[in-house]
């Protein structure tokens, strides 16, 4: 499945190299797309995953995910049912804020209802149709089902316009003033789609670079 996906990736950067001339010195500079997604993970488990990485940096995030996983010794995951029904001052002491766990507790009995959809069922629903049905969760937002689009079901043509790294990459790119706002998003970078997803991970990483070369010059 990633050889078939790589190919499409190679399809990405060309597109988005004709398309903006930023990008394209960007991806020369940057090299191949990377981005692998998680093929064999079921939804339940990124939805979870992507709560616990909501406004916090990715080592605190997967700290308080080892913490919740060190409750459940031998297992790859928690089951559906036993976030269920684990209490929320438990996860509070696995460092979830109280919205969090509610929102934890809520995909759980979501994945036990039917509600969030098995791997198989997701595979057969369109991005706007699986946005809809798990935005219906209490504590899920766009931003939460777009991280399972791209990095576990491999959507291709996803832009998360809320997410700050990828608005910081692109106002850093594009030297705007301040974050875009939607339709500014809308102008730069609908000319990338079907590839938008790609777009994206340009943004990310380009944002993480300029951060690096801050840190750098701070130093020196």
């Amino acid at each position: 499945m990633q050889a078939n996906y790589n190919k499409k990736l190679r399809l990405a950067e060309k597109h988005i190299t004709k398309a903006c001339p930023k990008m394209a010195a960007w991806i020369k500079h940057c090299g191949k797309c990377q981005l692998v997604p998680e093929w064999e993970r079921e939804p339940f488990e990124s939805l979870v995953r992507a709560v616990a990485h909501q406004q916090l940096h990715g080592k605190a995030a997967e700290a308080i995910l080892a913490r919740l996983m060190a409750r459940f010794d031998g297992q790859e995951f928690p089951e559906p049912k036993q976030l269920a029904r684990m209490r929320v001052e438990t996860y509070r002491k696995c460092g979830f804020s109280l919205s969090k766990a509610e929102a934890i507790r809520g995909i759980a009995k979501g994945a036990m209802l039917g509600q969030v959809p098995t791997r198989e069922q997701a595979d057969s629903l369109s991005d706007d149709e699986l946005v809809l049905r798990i935005t219906e969760l209490r504590g899920i937002g766009k931003w939460t089902v777009e991280m399972l689009l791209i990095f576990t079901m491999g959507r291709l043509d996803v832009m998360p316009v809320d997410d700050y790294g990828v608005r910081a990459g692109m106002m850093q790119m594009y030297g705007l003033e301040s974050m875009p706002k939607k339709d500014v998003f809308a102008n730069l970078t609908d000319r990338w789609g079907p590839y938008r997803s790609i777009g994206a991970w340009y943004l990310w990483r380009y944002a993480d670079e300029q951060k690096s070369l801050k840190r750098e010059k701070a130093k020196s």
